[in-house]
């Protein structure tokens, strides 16, 4: 546990117990309800291996018959998630919050954070958690640590459906509980499908993450400023000192150097690709065995897009959220255009090597990574 001044820089235990006190109770269901909806959500999780398997012809099975589908499928409440992403986040923050603490007697506001303590910023933390758990409907953890209660992959790795935040929607776009389900289930399978069927793809990613890091120059009193920002728009209070909506700052403003920014942009073109790959796949399968597809994309894309109101977009904007839409979009508008240009079998060479992957600008020019990459293993000139 990383500590400055003899007390924890972020307390783990207390930002799960905040989250965990403060997110929003899941919808009312009955106990028979609940093991039912367990039950099929597990059942539509094994069916989509079937069907994003055979669409995306990725993770075919093995001479034996076998397809590589070594992470476990967890079905959990929101503060399951929510113990989940603390481990996660524990993890991945590891190097960081090493670095910062080296730091912390000469950097402005280091000894600020070292007064308040991991405490205060673990409260800080788990009221944005609190947040985020009433709206991940499911989640492919990439680097999650295996757990008693939360097992994954040796290498790390399991996938999440959150099961009251599933029938939360459900019930609020008002679309069939059993279409929906296998809908979602259909997105995060192939989450699940990317890294069971790209074996490089888990450790090129932490590499990035870990290069950003490493680079990263935080004042602690301003990464301290931004989470105490979200924890207060989360309470309806306004950030003292802020004047009208400005709308930009968020916390990926911390980015700070050139080298930042180039790893960012890589990751912003993965991250992009994954999304937009998992919704190509999603409406791609849906018809064959979602019959109500078409509404209920359509429900989901205005719900998406509009937010709950300005409490929601509020935080959607500092956390960065809105990012992420855009990689919804963005990403999925460059799997169309590759496939049909080039087939799925053409596609699917964006799994070769991180080198094959599309840069942020061939994100938004799909031609120019086709011109790019079928070029270069073809032979063309």
């Amino acid at each position: 546990m990383t500590s400055i001044g003899g007390t924890e820089m972020v307390d783990w235990n207390l930002a799960v117990a905040t989250a965990t006190r403060f997110v929003r109770p899941g919808p009312e269901v009955s106990r028979d309800e609940a093991r039912a909806i367990v039950a099929e959500l597990r059942k539509h999780a094994k069916a989509s291996e079937a069907h994003v398997r055979a669409f995306t012809r990725m993770a075919q099975p093995d001479a034996t018959g076998h397809a590589p589908h070594d992470t476990p499928v967890l079905v959990v409440d929101r503060p399951g998630w929510i113990r989940a992403n603390v481990a996660g986040f524990r993890a991945v923050l590891k190097p960081l919050l090493a670095k910062m603490e080296d730091r912390r007697s000469t950097v402005p506001g280091g000894a600020v954070l070292g007064a308040v303590g991991g405490k205060v910023t673990g409260v800080e933390l788990g009221m944005l958690l609190s947040f985020l758990a009433s709206r991940v409907l499911g989640q492919y953890e990439t680097f999650a640590p295996p757990s008693r209660d939360l097992p994954a992959a040796a290498q790390g790795g399991r996938l999440l459906l959150v099961a009251p935040n599933i029938v939360h929607v459900e019930r609020e776009l008002e679309v069939a509980p059993h279409d929906f389900r296998l809908w979602v289930c259909l997105h995060e399978e192939t989450h699940r499908t990317q890294f069971t069927a790209v074996p490089w793809l888990r450790d090129h990613i932490e590499g990035e993450i870990q290069s950003f890091l490493g680079e990263t120059d935080i004042d602690p009193g301003t990464l301290l400023e931004r989470l105490r920002e979200a924890a207060q728009s989360l309470a309806g209070a306004k950030p003292e000192g802020e004047e009208g909506d400005d709308g930009n700052r968020s916390l990926v403003d911390l980015v700070q150097t050139p080298a930042q920014r180039e790893i960012l942009g890589r990751l912003t073109a993965v991250m992009s690709l994954l999304e937009g790959h998992a919704d190509y796949v999603m409406d791609g399968v849906g018809p064959d065995v979602v019959p109500s597809v078409a509404e209920i994309r359509e429900k989901f894309q205005k719900r998406r897009a509009s937010g709950a109101g300005r409490l929601d977009q509020a935080l959607r904007k500092l956390l960065g959220l809105d990012a992420k839409l855009r990689q919804y979009r963005d990403g999925e508008r460059f799997v169309r255009s590759v496939v049909e240009e080039v087939g799925m079998a053409g596609f699917n060479r964006v799994w070769t090597s991180p080198n094959t992957l599309p840069t942020k600008q061939e994100i938004a020019k799909p031609a120019d990574w086709i011109a790019r990459v079928h070029r270069k293993v073809d032979g063309a000139p």
